[in-house]
């Protein structure tokens, strides 16, 4: 009994100073953790910069045409155009910002100053509502002759909405990339993803419906207003979160590096290939055990020439002499990882097209169909695309907490980003089906009504297509920024969360030329769709979404990851 006794002693000691050994570890992490910045505590003030900039962002854009229709005397096409060249530099500006912060000054830095360039923007466009000298003289109801701007007034509306859309440009998905960079683990990096466009889509909730209807009715320098504060209050509490901050460095250039394997890889061609190891150049931070990546002899092996080393490559002191004749392994593998994804990323062009196409029919249906809510309420077009953002909204947060466990407990594997994407396009699909459907009612009532103004059938039908809609960019959209983030190369991380932006303000340019095609081409389309086959339009939509989801399952299924298969 004596000896059990003692054995016991001694187990709890032991498990004792095991405990403690682990609490004393894991308060070494902490430690380690909040000497190099980053983790969870960076979060909030993330978020709030995200929140208060998507308020302001959209607080103006998405009201732009009206404004310029009221205020600025511009006719309803040429606003639209204005518009539709904003739109599309707000998608694509977030590219070039995210390359310059990969290349030269880091992400805090742009984001920071980018920032300060809204707010600058935004406070001008209040000076512009608030200055009736700034504007041309409002047109009286029953005007024949309106004031069009002159010059300058042009000049500073113009100047306002650029330094707006540098402020994008610079924030948008910079801060995408920063908030991921605060995390090691990759599940905590899904989670970040998850919770970073939940507060996007808050944001834009807000300001499609609050923001819009102050400025619209109560007035259009409180509106605006309201986006300087929003702008501000983003501004202070990102500078205030920066001793939290774990920074990125940039190293030059990474397209410079790019561009050097291609130019590398040609004065080379006619070099054989060699097998051993020890004849590509390796820096000495990449060396492990002189062993190449299993990509580098696996996968377009005619680039591995750019690695190769010659004669008169190498200087004594074993640096590259010549830069433009030899590249490093790494060098090389991160041009073919851009390479492997291309065609995963080409997926989403016509998926973000279509969807561009379809957001544009629905916005058409509604201003046919009764809106009002009550006698005395009638909701704008425009703020119905609410119900989009609403359904992406909840879906991410019934993802994170939901299915993603439930998931996760089923099958014992995190859902992958590719998963993600597929089922993105896959709902998608399915909310072309559901729109064309009630395109065929809304057409059979329109025509059995022929001379009432608005159909009568209620605009509420159009909600279960565009819950879809939300829902499918609820898959897609985090899912891209996801998986680019995860198999860029590391030197582009801030580029890789841009190419989401990319590809939708290219798809935005596609869905303009697409909708003009199928107005020249066929009768499709009029003035007045009542007298058009808009479900014709929509049963086109489906066809092309189906066959880029093949080409999408083709993709995914060749793909490999090149870092392990991490879910989110």
């Amino acid at each position: 009994m004596a000896v059990d006794g003692e054995s016991e002693h001694l187990a709890r000691n032991n498990i004792d100073s095991a405990s403690f050994s682990i609490e004393r570890e894991a308060r070494i992490s902490e430690v380690v953790a909040a000497a190099n910045g980053g983790g969870w505590i960076t979060f909030p003030f993330i978020a709030a910069t995200v929140v208060g900039m998507q308020l302001c962002n959209n607080g103006w854009a998405a009201n732009l045409v009206v404004y310029l229709i009221q205020e600025f005397n511009i006719s309803s096409i040429n606003a639209t155009k204005i518009s539709n060249v904003v739109n599309g530099c707000t998608l694509l500006l977030p590219v070039m910002g995210a390359i310059i912060a990969d290349s030269f000054f880091g992400s805090f830095t742009v984001i920071w100053i980018s920032t300060f360039i809204s707010l600058l923007g935004s406070s001008l466009l209040t000076v512009i509502a608030s200055l009736d000298s700034l504007r041309p003289q409002r047109c009286e109801i029953g005007s024949s002759f309106c004031e069009s701007p002159s010059k300058s007034q042009f000049a500073i509306l113009y100047a306002s909405i650029a330094m707006l859309c540098i402020g994008i440009g610079g924030s948008r998905y910079v801060l995408t990339t920063m908030g991921a960079y605060q995390f090691d683990n990759p599940h905590d990096q899904g989670i970040f993803f998850n919770w970073f466009f939940i507060a996007y889509y808050v944001a834009s909730v807000i300001s499609s419906t609050v923001l819009i209807y102050i400025e619209e009715n109560v007035s259009w320098k409180l509106g605006f207003g309201i986006c300087i504060a929003a702008n501000f209050a983003a501004f202070a509490i990102f500078l205030l979160g920066k001793r939290f901050y774990r920074r990125d460095k940039p190293q030059g250039s990474p397209f410079v590096a790019l561009a050097r394997v291609i130019v590398a890889t040609v004065r080379k061609w006619r070099v054989a290939l060699s097998t051993r190891s020890e004849d590509y150049y390796q820096e000495t931070n990449e060396i492990i055990n002189n062993v190449l990546p299993a990509t580098f002899k696996q996968n377009f092996r005619f680039l591995n020439r750019a690695a190769l080393k010659t004669e008169g490559d190498i200087r004594a002191d074993g640096s590259i002499a010549k830069s433009w004749r030899l590249c490093s392994v790494q060098q090389v593998e991160d041009l073919k990882a851009l390479i492997r994804i291309f065609p995963l990323w080409s997926s989403g062009l016509i998926l973000s097209t279509t969807a561009a196409v379809a957001n544009s029919l629905t916005l058409l249906q509604a201003l046919t169909m009764n809106r009002h809510l009550g006698p005395h309420f009638e909701i704008p077009a425009i703020s119905l695309g609410v119900i989009n953002f609403l359904s992406s909204c909840i879906f991410l947060i019934f993802i994170d907490r939901l299915l993603s466990p439930l998931w996760k407990k089923l099958t014992r594997r995190s859902v992958t980003p590719l998963q993600r994407i597929g089922a993105g396009h896959f709902v998608t699909a399915t909310g072309m089906v559901v729109s064309a459907l009630i395109e065929i009612k809304r057409l059979k009532i329109a025509h059995a009504n022929p001379f009432d103004s608005t159909v009568p059938m209620l605009a509420l039908w159009l909600i279960p297509q565009m819950v879809l809609g939300g829902i499918g960019e609820a898959l897609y959209f985090p899912g891209q920024v996801s998986l680019y983030y995860q198999e860029f190369p590391a030197s582009l991380r801030s580029t890789s969360t841009s190419m989401s932006a990319m590809i939708l303000g290219i798809g935005f340019y596609l869905s303009t030329a697409f909708i003009d095609i199928i107005h020249d081409v066929t009768a499709w389309l009029p003035d007045n769709i009542n007298n058009g086959r808009v479900d014709n339009v929509q049963w086109t939509l489906l066809v092309l979404v189906a066959v880029n989801f093949c080409y999408y399952m083709v993709c995914s299924l060749l793909y490999k990851y090149q870092n392990a298969e991490r879910g989110i």
